[in-house]
């Protein structure tokens, strides 16, 4: 305010409309093993199909290593986070792997570019570099030349012999790769893909050398014997452009080479025209065009090479990459807790980053669940972790049945729970579901703490996600253990959720306790989950009282923000009752001269059903009712 001796107007604000936002949930968190994508990252994935796009469809194989081989698979892995966006569209995934081998072309002078991640995906990458206007195409052997081409009708090669050096002309050459056009105008042309050029021997008296040509097709002009035909070489992947390259502008080109990415060998992932090894080379709109530049900010699937071998575009010569060597370390039951310890560890700050769910997926022991809890949940106290016993514990060796010894299966998942450390902030499901797996055509076990997790992240965070309303779980052929009623007796008294299938029901949730180990609000989910809403959302909105003076004003305005918020909650059945207390009676005067401000809000939270009583009585004809009603049965 302006400081005024003379008579004047002054004008001043106070913002009185601050409130509590509407509440939500925040994302969900997963950390694990993957095929493809950025490693150690946390990358916010909205959809299934971002999901694979990313980080590689889940894979199964056999890995050889020197002597030795195993099975590398990540299903579980995969469709965890899968389930999980099948019920919301938030989910934070952070790959990990022990491999740091980036497939690249195994020759050294080759290495312009090599696989954007670790992992075997990047061996199925080819790179089609094309340098100018005759790298881009060229008439191997003119008509006009004097010789004639010939090429059998159904024939994979092709001989010739000329004095025109078609493997070392500069621009002209031909190599493994290139586009050959065959043919003529009466009988028509066909495209070959090149695979190899042999050298032959050179006639000393006629200067005429031998070359052999092969193909990846057969030659299908209909003719025994085509004599005088064209042959024009194109470079690989200039099918798939408008023009050869601009001057002093390159063309580059990925594909899939080997089918192992998209499941057709030789479809194009990316292309991009006239590019430039000038760095303050742009294009029209002022976009860069520097190669290092445009593939570091858009390519999904390369990056400039880590052997910094520098790209030449003046020879005039196409340059094809074939890449090889590329390794995805452990698959999914062997990887470490280390390992998975450091993905998870970029979830541990509340102030970097805001999650409601955090998810194990496979769990191969306890140790790695206790660390999610200990280190990371109780650290934030602001999220809940979903866990699911360990497969072997459930899933039948012979990876089929459901009807296995349940009494061996009831003791296994007790053992598990009775091995992780109690807290109100997990939630343990009882097994594993039998689901259909649409990108290799298979089946395959996995756990359930993704549905968990997402039920969660569908109710309200005061709901409970169990039961017939909200806790039907999708994309189930059966359940590898379904408990009958004592079986989920005794699961419940250990706070392990049971998941169950009832005939004309579905599967689903049937208990909603967390692993607090006793008996309090807090050992119910909706209880944890809406103090952890109600705690968030006002802390957050108190920061906004830092600084101002600890008087009646303040004190009042604290206490009528956060009540139409609480009376919201209350509306949609989450809260019964509650009361704020910040006046002077808890912020005494020794509590404001340590310039702390004070306030007590009171909860009564809703509480769900567990269990249903009910009493059926049979009464004499003359009996009425009002003379019964209140009486203990």
């Amino acid at each position: 305010m302006v400081f005024s001796v003379s008579p004047s107007v002054s004008v001043r604000e106070v913002d009185a409309s601050a409130v509590i936002p509407a509440v939500s949930d925040n994302p969900g968190a997963f950390c694990g093993v993957f095929g493809w994508g950025p490693e150690e990252e946390r990358v916010l994935v909205t959809s299934e199909k971002e999901l694979a796009n990313i980080f590689g469809k889940p894979k199964y194989y056999t890995k050889v290593s020197g002597n030795t081989s195993s099975t590398w698979s990540n299903q579980e892995t995969f469709f965890t986070a899968a389930d999980f966006l099948s019920y919301s569209n938030a989910l934070y995934v952070t790959r990990v792997s022990n491999v740091a081998v980036t497939a690249k072309d195994a020759d050294i002078t080759k290495q312009q570019f090599e696989a954007k991640y670790n992992g075997s995906l990047g061996s199925s990458i080819s790179v089609s570099i094309i340098t100018g206007s005759d790298a881009f195409s060229n008439t191997l052997i003119p008509e006009d030349n004097g010789l004639d081409g010939t090429i059998a009708f159904g024939a994979t090669s092709f001989s010739v012999s000329t004095d025109v050096d078609i493997v070392n002309q500069g621009g002209d050459e031909v190599q493994a790769g290139d586009i050959l056009r065959i043919g003529n105008t009466s009988v028509g042309f066909q495209d070959l893909v090149v695979t190899s050029v042999v050298v032959g021997t050179t006639d000393a008296n006629t200067g005429l050398t031998d070359y052999t040509l092969s193909f990846s097709d057969r030659f299908r002009v209909p003719e025994d014997v085509i004599a005088n035909l064209s042959f024009t070489r194109f470079a690989k992947g200039s099918n798939v452009l408008d023009a050869a390259p601009e001057t002093d502008s390159f063309h580059v080109i990925v594909f899939d080479n080997d089918g192992g990415i998209t499941g057709t060998a030789g479809t194009v992932l990316e292309v991009y025209e006239n590019l430039s090894t000038n760095v303050e080379a742009k294009l029209d709109d002022g976009a860069s065009k520097h190669y290092e530049t445009v593939i570091a900010n858009q390519s999904q699937w390369i990056k400039k090479g880590s052997e910094d071998v520098d790209l030449v575009v003046d020879s005039n010569k196409n340059i094809y990459l074939v890449f090889a060597g590329g390794d995805d370390g452990d698959s999914e039951s062997s990887v470490t807790l280390a390992t998975l310890a450091k993905g998870y560890d970029l979830y541990k700050e509340p102030d970097e980053i805001d999650i409601s769910f955090l998810m194990v997926g496979k769990s191969n022991n306890a140790n790695l669940v206790n660390y999610i809890v200990g280190n990371i949940a109780e650290y934030r106290k602001d999220c809940v972790v979903y866990i699911s016993p360990r497969s072997i514990d459930v899933v039948d060796g012979s990876m089929i049945s459901d009807t296995g010894n349940n009494y061996v299966k009831l003791n296994n998942v007790i053992s598990f729970r009775n091995d992780i450390q109690s807290s109100s902030y997990w939630f343990m499901d009882s097994g594993y579901k039998y689901r259909y797996d649409k990108y290799n055509d298979k089946y395959c076990w996995v756990p359930l703490n993704g549905d968990m997790a997402g039920l969660a992240a569908r109710a309200l965070p005061w709901e409970s996600p169990a039961g017939y309303k909200r806790g039907i779980i999708k994309n189930v052929v059966r359940l590898a253990f379904n408990p009958n009623k004592a079986q989920r007796d005794q699961l419940y008294g250990k706070d392990i959720n049971p998941v169950i299938t009832q005939t004309g029901q579905g599967t689903l949730l049937f208990g909603d306790k967390t692993g607090l180990g006793r008996a309090s609000a807090f050992n119910r989910i909706n209880v944890r989950r809406l103090f952890i809403t109600v705690e968030k959302a006002i802390a957050t909105v108190s920061a906004s009282f830092l600084f101002d003076f600890n008087d009646e004003f303040t004190q009042t305005q604290f206490k009528n923000l956060v009540e139409p918020f609480l009376r919201d909650i209350q509306g949609k059945r989450g809260i019964i009752d509650f009361r704020v207390i910040s006046d002077a009676t808890v912020n005494t005067p020794d509590v404001i001269d340590q310039n702390i401000f004070r306030a007590n809000i009171f909860i009564k939270p809703a509480k769900t059903i567990n269990y249903i009583e009910l009493t059926f009585i049979a009464t004499r004809t003359g009996v009425e009712f009002e003379e019964i009603v209140g009486q203990q049965f």
